[in-house]
């Protein structure tokens, strides 16, 4: 971005001025867990002011507040209303210099995609400045926008809002000349009564906008657009004569669509590498856009053979010798090197590697370039340092770690050792030609086409939603227990560690140990733990839920035969119902009356379990469990005179009984995006994706019979595809017959004959589909309640059935 006086800042955006406001903006903060150049940088403070201390401990100087409570002598505060409106009135007025044309997409789906599939088709042709991967928020839109250099010769913006007047704020920062409205679905409805109402609070986006582009082939779109807008000049396409660019016919080819167009009265065809519908119509939009550029379209036609799958995520997976992978082969700028050092720098490995390609970004002269890309590699922590392409070799001398530098990623090939890779993080980032998946595959533990991915974004959104319900003061134990609930407990506790989680729960004191064993820091209590566990919880200082005498006194004596003289932190068990484990009412007393005089222990929260926290028709046996759990705490603050967390609610029950959120609560199943509240539902988000591929398909006649048994018989001529996953990964026999359905393109197929232990089949005649395609078992559709529902049990057993040998894949969108 282009610099900015902290002087000139707070003139702009009218702030108080605390402190000297000298110094250059160049990079902009607004989490202080992502800060390594702290350097000419200003952090805004969202919401709780706590984390302006961790900021200045990290080297930031100048903040934009709205409190100044607490006040570094060498530091600057700018005081303001809202930071986050004084960060969209600079995007604002940064906006204002700049008159090059600027793209703002909309829509339901596919704005990222079409944004950068234009990216990957005009970048040769203009220094483009657009938004990093999906930044389409209040926050995200000004800090695309304030990327916009003097230099750079076309914008493209995305813009996405999740209820009504949010537009018009990011109209004004993007000021758009030419508006894109993408594919408009029924998702997200919850903050909006219809569909049109959703078109009309997108296509507010274009009010100032010269030209608008959009799909003809919907109606309510086209009839919204021309009611709203009748005076705006309109680009479209579809099959209805009169579209700008009308598509006469698609026609699935080998690994690809062939399309036939007509533009300008003339007929055109061009094929592209996908087959799905949603690519289709982003292409077209893609090209509708060109149109409208002026440019010549037909230059651009063949390029789109080339198009590069979006991949929006960066996966995160198992290596060889006790390592991960970090893959982001998606594209490669200065933003998005910048977000993957990020996330290696939170993975607890004593190295770190990063093997790192040719940056593309044509606005910048290569030694600036290189330069910049240098500062943000030698602002992180790196062991290893491999530097592949034409360009970036040149410039090893910039970075602090000696580099290893190869024209190719075949030339890096051919020198990779396993044996120089053990106990590391190894990212690998670079753009698509290089083929970084090369390396990824090398170094992968293991290869399967069955895996259970887990979307880390998604489960901290969801966490995030926990939060927007909870009082700021109110603590999370995040439940990790059962391997966190069959996703992986390291990883997913580094999420939450991450995300400043104040607890963590596990099952059994080794699930502790693992995790300490691998740098969790976080206080975890251990749900269970045995008798022959105590030893190894205080070694790793994990804390024990104490729920009989007997137990409590046998962990006293532990302690005694390790002579541990400090108190040791213990969490106290109260059983109000549930009838399980923890002290009864009436063995309080005697609890009491032991504490009182031991001084090797301190009770560090008192809590219970609903047992109906879930089950609306028994809320009054659950008030009633909440009644003994309070009384039974008081007696024991009272008595012994402290004060312990109190805590009682799990995921159902932080939505269900808001009012007993006392200090803290414990969340679990809730981060997976499960819910039995329909409205909560809504809101959450699938976290983890069961899928596997189609191994064969073959077709039998009327008559015959498919798998052990002969269960199923076919009433006609049948297409059966087999799958390699069964039993022994998760998927249980009684889904078999007809009961399961999967999922393949979007479409349910059932599941039919008996499941075996490694394979199972699905009557896909209906289905149109072939070898290697990608099923989903469960995921967004079916989700997990729903195959749930089809094995008669809860969402918990399946999740927690998955097998160990079904390979998790963790990534981040």
């Amino acid at each position: 971005m282009k610099a900015y006086e902290t002087k000139e800042l707070a003139e702009i955006i009218s702030a108080e001025i605390t402190g000297n406001p000298t110094g250059k903006i160049e990079e902009i903060y607004f989490d202080s867990r992502t800060i390594y150049q702290p350097n000419h940088a200003v952090f805004f403070a969202f919401g709780d002011n706590k984390y302006t201390s961790e900021a200045y401990k990290k080297g930031i100087r100048i903040f934009v507040v709205a409190q100044t409570e607490e006040i570094f002598e060498d530091a600057v505060y700018l005081k303001v209303p809202s930071p986050l409106k004084a960060l969209q009135e600079w995007a604002k007025s940064h906006r204002k210099n700049f008159n090059l044309p600027v793209i703002g997409i909309t829509g339901s789906n596919g704005k990222t995609i079409v944004k950068e599939w234009l990216n990957q088709l005009l970048w040769k042709d203009f220094s483009i400045v657009r938004s990093p991967k999906s930044y389409n928020s209040q926050i995200g839109v000004p800090l695309s926008v304030l990327q916009m250099k003097s230099e750079n010769s076309l914008g493209i913006f995305e813009a996405g809002i999740s209820k009504p007047g949010e537009m018009e704020v990011l109209e004004e920062i993007i000021q758009p000349k030419i508006g894109v409205l993408t594919h408009i679905s029924s998702a997200h409805l919850e903050n909006f009564s219809s569909k049109e109402k959703i078109i009309r609070e997108k296509i507010k986006l274009f009010q100032n906008a010269e030209i608008i582009i959009y799909n003809s082939d919907n109606e309510l779109v086209e009839k919204t657009l021309k009611e709203v807008y009748p005076d705006k000049k309109f680009f479209s396409f579809g099959k209805k004569s009169g579209s700008t660019i009308q598509i006469i016919s698609t026609q699935e080819v080998s690994k690809g669509t062939k399309i036939q167009v007509q533009f300008n009265s003339q007929n055109h065809s061009f094929q592209i590498p996908f087959q799905d519908e949603a690519s289709i119509e982003n292409i077209l939009t893609v090209l509708t856009v060109i149109l409208a550029l002026e440019l010549d379209l037909s230059d651009y036609l063949a390029l789109t053979s080339q198009l590069l799958p979006i991949e929006m995520r960066l996966e995160i997976k198992e290596a060889i010798r006790e390592s991960v992978v970090i893959n982001d082969s998606f594209n490669s700028d200065l933003h998005s090197v910048k977000v993957a050092l990020d996330v290696l720098a939170q993975q607890a490995f004593p190295r770190k590697s990063l093997v790192l390609t040719d940056v593309l970004q044509s606005s910048l002269d290569k030694g600036e370039l290189y330069q910049k890309v240098a500062d943000l590699v030698n602002s992180h922590q790196i062991d290893d340092l491999v530097l592949i392409g034409e360009f970036i070799p040149k410039y090893k001398n910039l970075f602090q770690t000696p580099a290893r530098t190869f024209e190719n990623t075949d030339e890096f090939l051919k020198e990779l050792s396993v044996q120089n890779v053990h106990n590391e993080a190894i990212l690998l980032k670079g753009a698509r030609p290089f083929q970084l998946e090369k390396i990824s595959a090398f170094l992968e533990k293991k290869s399967h086409d069955t895996v259970l991915e887990i979307n880390l974004k998604a489960l901290i959104d969801n966490v995030n939603f926990f939060k927007s319900k909870l009082r700021p003061e109110t603590k999370i134990m995040a439940m990790i227990k059962a391997n966190s609930y069959g996703t992986g407990s390291f990883e997913i506790a580094q999420t939450l560690e991450y995300q400043k989680i104040d607890y963590l729960g596990a099952a059994y004191a080794d699930e502790g140990v693992e995790l300490r064993k691998a740098g969790i820091t976080l206080p975890i209590m251990v749900m269970n733990p045995e008798q022959s566990s105590y030893s190894s919880i205080i070694d790793f200082k994990l804390e024990p839920e104490i729920y009989s005498l007997r137990v409590l006194d046998l962990f006293l004596q532990t302690l005694k035969e390790k002579s541990i003289t400090e108190a040791y932190p213990i969490h106290l068990k109260i059983d109000s119902g549930m009838n399980r484990l923890g002290f009864r009412a009436e063995q309080i007393d005697e609890l009491i009356q032991k504490l009182s005089s031991e001084k090797s222990v301190v009770v560090k929260s008192i809590f219970t379990h609903l047992a109906t926290a879930d089950v609306p028709e028994e809320k009054t046996f659950a008030k009633e469990q909440l009644r003994i759990f309070d009384e039974i705490y008081d007696k024991i603050s009272v008595e012994l005179n402290i004060k312990p967390v109190k805590h009682a609610l799990n995921s159902p029950g932080i939505i269900h009984f808001p009012e007993n959120q006392y200090d803290a609560v414990r969340l679990g199943i809730g981060m997976y995006g499960i819910s039995d509240d329909e409205d909560s539902r809504k809101q959450l988000k699938n976290v983890v994706t069961f899928k596997t591929v189609i191994s064969r398909i073959s077709e039998i006649q009327t008559g015959e019979t498919v798998s052990y048994g002969r269960r199923f018989k076919a009433e006609r001529k049948t297409r059966i595809a087999t799958l390699p996953v069964g039993y022994a990964d998760g998927i249980r026999r009684s889904l078999g017959n007809g009961v399961g359905k999967v999922s393949i393109h979007g479409k349910l197929v059932p599941i039919v004959g008996t499941v075996c232990m490694d394979m199972l089949m699905l009557d896909v005649t209906d289905c149109p589909c072939k070898e290697g395609d990608e099923v989903i078992i469960f995921g967004e559709n079916p989700s997990i309640s729903e195959v749930a529902e089809q094995m008669g049990t809860i969402p918990y057993e399946v999740l927690t059935s998955i097998s160990s040998r079904v390979k998790r894949v963790y990534y981040r969108e």
